[in-house]
């Protein structure tokens, strides 16, 4: 095979990309059909069957999307492939929340609680389930933690000025922020994030590779397998528009698991939950491959890179949209949300402080993930 086989030859183009195809005309036909569909989900078995659907699509073209990652990881190396992954789903998530607060209802919390539930999925759900597994596998794992500390090093001050502090200030009477801090905080938050995609794309790019092991095998070693490589311009377009099926066709699985949510009497926040998961799968199944391949910086630079965008793009974006249209966006987070913050904060830095993992730093997040599921229903 050669270096950059030709990637759009019809059928194998169509049998290789046949996810991609199955999320599109998902897409089409609830677009046309999805009013008369989710209208009526009063009969069990037709809502089942919706939710199978919709679930299987959204999961088949995860694995998809993985795979144009994995292409991109080879092609471009550590951490421009995970960074791509990272900004496509974040961007995509706040275009999807900018969408809703400019044509949906007065919803003044819905960007503080979607920055929130990313937050506990990406540092709670996915660390664990990821440093528990490549714990099981390889008993410890190391990653650079130059890298680590650097992400860390952002995400903290992000957090605690941008949905720590408002929660304080008397400036509002609500947990809003003034103007004048609001202007703070768009500023900060670019230039802050900004800053740092800088460092990591191009001053100090090694802080985000795996290090070389003790037995002197390279730090990029190909841990892909049989995949198909083509070119990066290929990969970088398939991958989002992979990606868009997923996320158009959330809200259609919202309708579904609210109506579900709402039958068996579960919290209003879980649907949300579960549909940012699925928005998120993506990710996660990327961060639990390379753990498993033993490669725990990938992973790092996708669960911690997640973190850090969430904040660093949602928080502009969402302000300017509230100048813009005069509608109020509270981002201070409730008592009981903030202290999960701050012990995922703090315990975050104390597991990425030694270079090494291991199943009990898995294990911790994967506790505080628990709490926070056990919190949507209490």
């Amino acid at each position: 095979m050669s270096d950059t086989p030709n990637p759009l030859r019809p059928l194998a183009f169509l049998r290789r990309e046949c996810a991609f195809l199955a999320g599109i005309a998902s897409v089409v036909l609830f677009l046309v059909f999805g009013g008369s569909w989710l209208g009526d989900l009063s009969d069990p078995v037709w809502s089942c069957f919706m939710f199978a659907w919709l679930f299987a699509v959204m999961l088949w073209s995860s694995f998809a999307v993985v795979r144009h990652a994995d292409g991109l990881a080879v092609r471009l190396g550590e951490p421009f492939g995970t960074l791509i992954l990272t900004l496509a789903v974040i961007s995509i998530e706040v275009v999807m929340i900018s969408a809703v607060m400019v044509t949906g209802d007065e919803n003044p919390g819905l960007a503080r609680d979607t920055m929130f539930a990313v937050l506990m999925i990406v540092l709670n759900g996915m660390l664990g389930l990821t440093l528990l597994l490549g714990g099981l596998k390889h008993h410890e794992q190391e990653y650079n933690l130059r890298g680590a500390s650097a992400y860390l090093g952002v995400i903290i001050p992000l957090a605690a000025m941008c949905i720590v502090m408002p929660r304080f200030t008397v400036s509002t009477p609500d947990s809003s922020a003034s103007p004048l801090f609001a202007v703070f905080l768009i500023v900060m938050s670019v230039g802050l994030y900004g800053t740092f995609l800088a460092l990591q794309s191009a001053r100090h790019s090694q802080y985000f590779r795996q290090p070389v092991r003790d037995d002197g095998s390279d730090q990029d070693d190909d841990h892909h397998g049989d995949l198909e490589v083509f070119g990066v311009g290929y990969h970088a377009v398939m991958l989002v528009l992979t990606m868009l099926p997923i996320v158009l066709l959330s809200k259609s699985m919202a309708k579904v698991v609210d109506h579900g949510s709402e039958a068996l009497g579960a919290p209003t926040a879980l649907s949300g939950f579960l549909v940012a998961i699925l928005v998120l799968s993506p990710e996660a199944m990327a961060a639990v491959k390379a753990a498993m391949a033993n490669q725990l910086q990938r992973t790092v630079n996708i669960a911690l890179g997640s973190a850090l965008a969430t904040i660093g793009l949602t928080i502009p974006a969402v302000l300017v949209i509230g100048f813009l249209t005069g509608k109020t966006v509270e981002l201070g987070l409730e008592n009981v949300e903030l202290i999960l913050l701050l012990v995922t904060l703090a315990v975050s830095m104390v597991n990425f402080g030694s270079g090494r993992t291991n199943t009990m730093q898995g294990a911790v997040h994967l506790l505080l993930f628990f709490a926070y599921v056990v919190l949507i229903f209490d």
